[in-house]
């Protein structure tokens, strides 16, 4: 009999509510330390408070219905960074991945998040795809072809990837008809709340402010066990949960979240 070849590590770091900016300066952190050997492939889970991040191709006119002093008003940073695509946004309820792993290729890197994130929904009952026929303006994941419920976007330097996903679960969705998401006029997001008809989670009144941070609801905790599942089955990566510290970085803040270890289910 064949043995079945050795996967190897990765590690898996929950980070809890981080602002944007630390992440941004985990993950170039930690790209140097990949591309050294200093650590295997990582990832990331973790939530942001409201901000919109922008990419490469990002220009105003095309993307922002309001002035920036407008979506300050709201609690909403703003915020250029080194990946592909355009506007996206991130806030509390949503999930964010951000694999900080070797790769080979970035088009294949794409279509292997996205389908984690589709082998992800499916665990929790809702149909999804991508749409790579239709370029890269439409990279992440869809529901029946119209309705957006995931955003992929990465950075490549020296073959290691950063950036990563982005999956609304149960997030405030105001925000994004406060903005051309994508690059795509008219598009329209969705949530995992939102497909189960829980609109009163995703769009609260309008006079409603939008919350800074909130505690993880149970579908976020069991939608990130189901995309740490699928990572390990699409990467073929044996996945070790590991503590903050085992990454050997430090922040700015000295109030950043420490994970916590633990096992893989």
């Amino acid at each position: 009999m064949g043995h079945r070849p050795v996967k190897e590590t990765a590690w898996v770091v929950r980070l809890g509510a981080v602002p944007y900016a630390q992440a941004l300066e985990l993950q170039e952190q930690l790209r140097v330390k990949r591309q050294e050997g200093e650590l295997p492939d990582v990832l990331l889970l973790l939530e942001h408070p409201p901000v919109y991040t922008r990419g490469r191709r990002s220009r105003d006119a095309d993307e922002l219905a309001f002035r920036p002093e407008w979506y300050a008003e709201q609690g909403i940073e703003i915020v250029t960074v080194p990946r592909g695509g355009l506007l996206t946004y991130h806030g509390p309820g949503q999930l964010v991945g951000y694999p900080i792993v070797r790769i080979k290729d970035v088009v294949s890197h794409v279509q292997a998040l996205e389908d984690v994130l589709v082998a992800a929904l499916a665990d929790e009952g809702i149909a999804a795809h991508s749409r790579p026929e239709d370029g890269p303006a439409y990279m992440g994941v869809w529901v029946d072809g119209e309705r957006k419920l995931a955003s992929v976007g990465v950075h490549v330097a020296h073959h290691v990837s950063t950036h990563g996903f982005a999956a609304n679960v149960d997030n405030d969705m105001r925000p994004w008809e406060w903005v051309t998401a994508c690059g795509l006029p008219g598009v329209r997001m969705t949530s995992i709340a939102d497909e189960r008809g829980e609109t009163a989670l995703t769009r609260p009144p309008a006079n409603e402010p939008l919350a800074l941070e909130r505690p993880p609801s149970e579908t976020l905790e069991r939608f990130s066990g189901h995309v740490v599942r699928r990572f390990a089955e699409r990467f073929e990566r044996k996945l070790s949960e590991v503590p903050f510290e085992a990454l050997g970085v430090e922040l700015t803040d000295p109030d950043e979240p420490v994970a916590v270890a633990g096992p893989i289910s």
